[in-house]
Protein backbone atom coordinates (compact mmCIF):
# COMPACT_ATOMS: atom_id res chain seq x y z
CA UNK A 1 0.00 0.00 0.00
CA UNK A 2 1.53 3.46 -0.95
CA UNK A 3 1.90 5.15 2.13
CA UNK A 4 -0.21 8.47 2.42
CA UNK A 5 0.66 11.60 2.45
CA UNK A 6 0.91 14.18 5.69
CA UNK A 7 -1.20 16.73 6.29
CA UNK A 8 1.42 19.34 6.36
CA UNK A 9 2.57 17.75 2.78
CA UNK A 10 -0.25 19.18 0.86
CA UNK A 11 1.26 22.39 0.81
CA UNK A 12 4.23 21.28 -1.22
CA UNK A 13 2.31 20.44 -3.56
CA UNK A 14 2.98 22.44 -6.59
CA UNK A 15 1.72 23.45 -10.48
CA UNK A 16 4.96 20.94 -10.86
CA UNK A 17 3.87 18.20 -8.71
CA UNK A 18 3.34 14.74 -10.61
CA UNK A 19 -0.29 13.87 -10.99
CA UNK A 20 -0.02 10.21 -8.95
CA UNK A 21 1.72 12.50 -6.35
CA UNK A 22 -1.29 14.26 -5.90
CA UNK A 23 -3.71 11.58 -6.23
CA UNK A 24 -1.53 10.39 -3.36
CA UNK A 25 -2.43 13.32 -1.26
CA UNK A 26 -5.82 13.25 -2.24
CA UNK A 27 -6.21 10.04 -0.97
CA UNK A 28 -5.41 11.07 2.74
CA UNK A 29 -7.51 14.10 2.35
CA UNK A 30 -10.62 12.08 1.24
CA UNK A 31 -9.72 9.85 4.60
CA UNK A 32 -9.24 12.57 6.97
CA UNK A 33 -12.95 14.46 5.81
CA UNK A 34 -14.30 10.96 6.04
CA UNK A 35 -15.45 10.54 3.12
CA UNK A 36 -17.15 7.12 2.83
CA UNK A 37 -15.26 4.03 1.69
CA UNK A 38 -17.48 3.53 -1.54
CA UNK A 39 -16.77 6.96 -2.41
CA UNK A 40 -13.14 6.93 -1.42
CA UNK A 41 -12.82 4.02 -3.79
CA UNK A 42 -14.64 5.13 -6.44
CA UNK A 43 -13.10 8.71 -6.81
CA UNK A 44 -9.27 6.89 -7.08
CA UNK A 45 -10.54 4.00 -9.57
CA UNK A 46 -11.68 7.55 -11.69
CA UNK A 47 -8.33 9.29 -11.49
CA UNK A 48 -6.48 6.10 -12.08
CA UNK A 49 -7.98 6.29 -15.64
CA UNK A 50 -7.25 9.86 -15.63
CA UNK A 51 -3.37 9.00 -14.36
CA UNK A 52 -3.24 6.17 -17.16
CA UNK A 53 -4.41 8.73 -19.57
CA UNK A 54 -2.27 11.79 -19.28
CA UNK A 55 0.79 9.93 -17.82
CA UNK A 56 1.31 9.66 -13.54
CA UNK A 57 3.88 12.25 -13.63
CA UNK A 58 2.06 14.76 -15.89
CA UNK A 59 2.39 18.10 -13.56
CA UNK A 60 -0.80 19.06 -12.37
CA UNK A 61 -0.41 22.81 -13.17
CA UNK A 62 -0.01 21.78 -16.99
CA UNK A 63 -3.78 20.26 -16.94
CA UNK A 64 -6.42 22.39 -18.90
CA UNK A 65 -9.63 22.12 -19.45
CA UNK A 66 -9.15 21.04 -22.89
CA UNK A 67 -7.25 17.84 -21.39
CA UNK A 68 -9.94 16.99 -18.89
CA UNK A 69 -12.49 17.38 -21.88
CA UNK A 70 -10.57 15.14 -23.80
CA UNK A 71 -10.51 12.44 -21.22
CA UNK A 72 -14.25 12.54 -20.79
CA UNK A 73 -14.44 12.22 -24.76
CA UNK A 74 -12.09 9.21 -24.18
CA UNK A 75 -14.45 7.99 -21.69
CA UNK A 76 -17.45 7.94 -23.74
CA UNK A 77 -16.11 7.00 -27.50
CA UNK A 78 -12.53 5.65 -27.00
CA UNK A 79 -12.23 3.50 -24.04
CA UNK A 80 -13.54 0.50 -25.71
CA UNK A 81 -15.83 0.09 -22.25
CA UNK A 82 -19.11 1.28 -22.04
CA UNK A 83 -19.62 4.27 -19.97
CA UNK A 84 -22.96 4.36 -18.51
CA UNK A 85 -24.26 8.35 -17.96
CA UNK A 86 -24.23 7.57 -14.05
CA UNK A 87 -20.76 6.53 -14.36
CA UNK A 88 -19.74 9.55 -16.41
CA UNK A 89 -21.36 11.68 -14.47
CA UNK A 90 -19.69 10.48 -11.55
CA UNK A 91 -16.41 10.97 -12.87
CA UNK A 92 -16.96 14.15 -13.68
CA UNK A 93 -17.66 14.49 -10.09
CA UNK A 94 -14.81 13.01 -9.34
CA UNK A 95 -12.87 15.96 -11.37
CA UNK A 96 -14.56 18.82 -10.23
CA UNK A 97 -13.95 17.61 -6.64
CA UNK A 98 -10.22 16.92 -7.25
CA UNK A 99 -8.99 19.74 -8.85
CA UNK A 100 -11.45 22.55 -6.48
CA UNK A 101 -9.23 20.69 -4.06
CA UNK A 102 -6.12 21.24 -5.73
CA UNK A 103 -7.02 24.63 -5.85
CA UNK A 104 -8.25 25.71 -2.91
CA UNK A 105 -4.70 24.43 -1.15
CA UNK A 106 -2.77 26.61 -4.24
CA UNK A 107 -1.43 23.63 -5.44
CA UNK A 108 -2.64 25.22 -9.05
CA UNK A 109 -3.83 29.17 -10.22
CA UNK A 110 -6.58 27.77 -12.00
CA UNK A 111 -9.17 24.86 -11.87
CA UNK A 112 -9.53 23.18 -15.24
CA UNK A 113 -12.65 21.32 -13.68
CA UNK A 114 -14.81 23.99 -13.26
CA UNK A 115 -15.76 25.49 -16.70
CA UNK A 116 -16.87 22.04 -17.88
CA UNK A 117 -20.59 21.88 -17.41
CA UNK A 118 -21.82 19.28 -14.90
CA UNK A 119 -25.41 18.12 -16.68
CA UNK A 120 -26.85 14.96 -14.51
CA UNK A 121 -27.49 11.52 -15.98
CA UNK A 122 -30.97 11.45 -17.36
CA UNK A 123 -31.08 7.89 -18.49
CA UNK A 124 -33.96 6.98 -20.97
CA UNK A 125 -36.81 5.79 -19.04
CA UNK A 126 -37.22 1.74 -19.99
CA UNK A 127 -39.47 -0.37 -21.98
CA UNK A 128 -42.67 -1.50 -20.77
CA UNK A 129 -45.08 -3.63 -22.29
CA UNK A 130 -48.39 -2.09 -23.28
CA UNK A 131 -51.58 -4.60 -22.12
CA UNK A 132 -52.32 -5.17 -25.67
CA UNK A 133 -48.69 -6.54 -26.20
CA UNK A 134 -48.86 -8.48 -23.28
CA UNK A 135 -52.37 -10.61 -25.10
CA UNK A 136 -50.46 -11.04 -28.00
CA UNK A 137 -47.74 -12.48 -26.41
CA UNK A 138 -49.82 -14.69 -24.09
CA UNK A 139 -51.49 -15.51 -27.01
CA UNK A 140 -48.33 -16.49 -28.81
CA UNK A 141 -47.60 -18.59 -26.17
CA UNK A 142 -50.65 -20.75 -25.83
CA UNK A 143 -50.26 -21.64 -29.69
CA UNK A 144 -47.00 -22.59 -29.29
CA UNK A 145 -47.95 -25.03 -26.52
CA UNK A 146 -51.16 -26.50 -28.09
CA UNK A 147 -49.75 -26.74 -31.43
CA UNK A 148 -49.24 -30.00 -33.72
CA UNK A 149 -45.49 -30.03 -31.75
CA UNK A 150 -46.13 -28.39 -28.55
CA UNK A 151 -43.51 -26.38 -26.33
CA UNK A 152 -44.32 -24.88 -23.16
CA UNK A 153 -41.53 -23.36 -22.36
CA UNK A 154 -42.24 -19.87 -24.00
CA UNK A 155 -45.85 -20.08 -22.25
CA UNK A 156 -44.27 -20.70 -18.62
CA UNK A 157 -41.29 -18.05 -18.84
CA UNK A 158 -43.67 -15.53 -19.99
CA UNK A 159 -46.16 -16.35 -16.93
CA UNK A 160 -43.72 -16.46 -14.94
CA UNK A 161 -41.73 -13.25 -15.54
CA UNK A 162 -45.40 -11.70 -16.18
CA UNK A 163 -46.36 -12.70 -12.39
CA UNK A 164 -42.96 -12.07 -10.63
CA UNK A 165 -41.12 -9.56 -12.14
CA UNK A 166 -37.21 -11.42 -11.13
CA UNK A 167 -34.54 -10.77 -12.76
CA UNK A 168 -32.75 -12.84 -15.48
CA UNK A 169 -30.19 -14.45 -13.23
CA UNK A 170 -32.97 -15.45 -10.61
CA UNK A 171 -34.84 -17.17 -13.09
CA UNK A 172 -31.51 -19.07 -14.20
CA UNK A 173 -31.27 -20.27 -10.55
CA UNK A 174 -34.73 -21.59 -10.00
CA UNK A 175 -35.30 -25.38 -9.42
CA UNK A 176 -38.56 -26.84 -9.42
CA UNK A 177 -38.41 -27.35 -6.00
CA UNK A 178 -38.87 -23.45 -4.79
CA UNK A 179 -42.61 -23.66 -6.10
CA UNK A 180 -45.03 -23.92 -4.11
CA UNK A 181 -48.60 -25.02 -5.63
CA UNK A 182 -50.44 -26.36 -2.30
CA UNK A 183 -52.80 -23.65 -2.52
CA UNK A 184 -53.75 -23.88 -6.25
CA UNK A 185 -55.43 -20.29 -5.84
CA UNK A 186 -52.14 -19.11 -4.13
CA UNK A 187 -49.32 -20.45 -6.08
CA UNK A 188 -45.97 -19.19 -5.30
CA UNK A 189 -42.09 -19.26 -6.29
CA UNK A 190 -39.29 -19.01 -3.60
CA UNK A 191 -36.75 -16.74 -4.61
CA UNK A 192 -33.06 -18.43 -3.58
CA UNK A 193 -29.36 -16.97 -2.60
CA UNK A 194 -26.74 -19.21 -1.92
CA UNK A 195 -24.35 -16.70 -1.20
CA UNK A 196 -25.13 -15.29 2.53
CA UNK A 197 -24.69 -11.65 1.68
CA UNK A 198 -27.44 -11.99 -0.88
CA UNK A 199 -29.80 -13.15 1.45
CA UNK A 200 -31.75 -10.36 2.03
CA UNK A 201 -33.00 -10.71 -1.46
CA UNK A 202 -34.69 -14.27 -0.60
CA UNK A 203 -38.33 -13.95 -0.90
CA UNK A 204 -41.63 -15.70 -1.63
CA UNK A 205 -43.62 -14.46 -4.81
CA UNK A 206 -47.12 -15.22 -5.83
CA UNK A 207 -47.72 -16.51 -9.08
CA UNK A 208 -50.60 -16.19 -11.49
CA UNK A 209 -52.67 -19.89 -10.87
CA UNK A 210 -52.76 -20.20 -14.87
CA UNK A 211 -49.27 -21.44 -14.58
CA UNK A 212 -49.67 -24.08 -12.49
CA UNK A 213 -51.10 -26.70 -15.91
CA UNK A 214 -48.06 -24.49 -17.84
CA UNK A 215 -45.42 -25.37 -15.13
CA UNK A 216 -46.66 -29.07 -15.07
CA UNK A 217 -46.85 -29.72 -19.09
CA UNK A 218 -43.38 -28.31 -18.92
CA UNK A 219 -41.97 -30.42 -16.45
CA UNK A 220 -43.37 -33.83 -18.50
CA UNK A 221 -41.64 -32.17 -21.41
CA UNK A 222 -38.33 -31.11 -20.81
CA UNK A 223 -37.94 -33.31 -17.14
CA UNK A 224 -35.19 -31.30 -15.94
CA UNK A 225 -32.96 -33.19 -13.30
CA UNK A 226 -31.56 -30.29 -11.34
CA UNK A 227 -32.52 -26.13 -12.44
CA UNK A 228 -35.52 -25.41 -13.91
CA UNK A 229 -34.95 -24.30 -17.36
CA UNK A 230 -31.40 -26.05 -18.44
CA UNK A 231 -29.71 -23.90 -20.63
CA UNK A 232 -28.26 -20.36 -20.90
CA UNK A 233 -29.71 -16.79 -20.22
CA UNK A 234 -28.89 -16.50 -24.06
CA UNK A 235 -31.22 -19.45 -24.70
CA UNK A 236 -33.89 -17.99 -22.75
CA UNK A 237 -33.39 -14.46 -24.07
CA UNK A 238 -33.99 -15.77 -27.75
CA UNK A 239 -36.86 -18.09 -26.58
CA UNK A 240 -38.75 -14.37 -25.59
CA UNK A 241 -37.36 -13.22 -28.83
CA UNK A 242 -38.88 -15.53 -30.88
CA UNK A 243 -41.86 -15.02 -29.05
CA UNK A 244 -42.33 -12.08 -29.69
CA UNK A 245 -42.18 -12.62 -33.20
CA UNK A 246 -44.60 -15.25 -32.98
CA UNK A 247 -46.43 -12.77 -30.92
CA UNK A 248 -46.39 -9.83 -34.08
CA UNK A 249 -44.70 -7.31 -32.36
CA UNK A 250 -42.34 -4.91 -33.92
CA UNK A 251 -40.15 -4.76 -30.62
CA UNK A 252 -38.70 -8.02 -29.21
CA UNK A 253 -39.41 -8.45 -25.72
CA UNK A 254 -36.61 -8.98 -22.77
CA UNK A 255 -36.17 -10.22 -19.16
CA UNK A 256 -35.69 -5.91 -18.17
CA UNK A 257 -38.67 -5.62 -19.98
CA UNK A 258 -41.28 -7.70 -18.33
CA UNK A 259 -39.39 -6.76 -14.91
CA UNK A 260 -40.43 -3.27 -15.35
CA UNK A 261 -43.95 -4.03 -17.04
CA UNK A 262 -44.76 -6.02 -13.20
CA UNK A 263 -43.49 -2.91 -11.39
CA UNK A 264 -45.35 -0.63 -13.23
CA UNK A 265 -48.88 -2.52 -13.01
CA UNK A 266 -48.17 -3.44 -9.09
CA UNK A 267 -47.23 0.53 -8.96
CA UNK A 268 -49.82 1.78 -11.01
CA UNK A 269 -52.26 -0.30 -8.81
CA UNK A 270 -51.36 1.16 -5.59
CA UNK A 271 -49.34 -1.58 -4.24
CA UNK A 272 -47.48 -0.47 -1.03
CA UNK A 273 -44.04 1.19 -2.05
CA UNK A 274 -41.95 -0.88 0.36
CA UNK A 275 -43.98 -3.81 -0.52
CA UNK A 276 -43.04 -3.44 -4.06
CA UNK A 277 -39.38 -3.34 -3.30
CA UNK A 278 -39.22 -5.97 -1.37
CA UNK A 279 -41.17 -8.21 -4.39
CA UNK A 280 -38.45 -7.14 -6.62
CA UNK A 281 -35.30 -7.57 -4.51
CA UNK A 282 -33.99 -4.09 -4.34
CA UNK A 283 -31.92 -2.36 -2.19
CA UNK A 284 -33.04 1.11 -0.27
CA UNK A 285 -30.33 2.93 -2.66
CA UNK A 286 -31.17 1.30 -5.43
CA UNK A 287 -35.45 2.09 -4.83
CA UNK A 288 -34.83 5.68 -4.67
CA UNK A 289 -34.17 5.18 -8.49
CA UNK A 290 -36.37 2.47 -9.39
CA UNK A 291 -39.00 4.23 -7.84
CA UNK A 292 -38.03 8.02 -9.69
CA UNK A 293 -38.81 6.23 -12.84
CA UNK A 294 -41.92 4.14 -12.36
CA UNK A 295 -43.09 7.32 -11.45
CA UNK A 296 -42.70 9.07 -14.53
CA UNK A 297 -43.53 5.98 -16.48
CA UNK A 298 -47.07 5.78 -14.98
CA UNK A 299 -47.82 9.63 -15.38
CA UNK A 300 -50.81 9.99 -18.51
CA UNK A 301 -49.11 11.27 -21.47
Amino acid sequence: MAKQLPLLEEAKLKARTPLAEAVEAFKGYMEREGFTLNTRKSFLWDLSLLTRYLGDKRPIGSISSQDLKGFLDYLLYKRGAPCKPKSYARRLTTLKVFFRWLRKIGAIPEDPAAPIPHKPAKPPLPDVLTDEEIEALKSAANRLASGPEPDYRPLLLFLLLLSTGMKKSECLNLRPVDFDFSDPASPAVLIRYSNPKMQYKERKLALSPEIIPAFKAYLEQYKPKGKLFECTGRNLEYVLHELAQKAGLSRSVTFEMLRWTRALKDFKAGMEPEHLRRKLGLSRIRWIEFKEALEKLAKPL
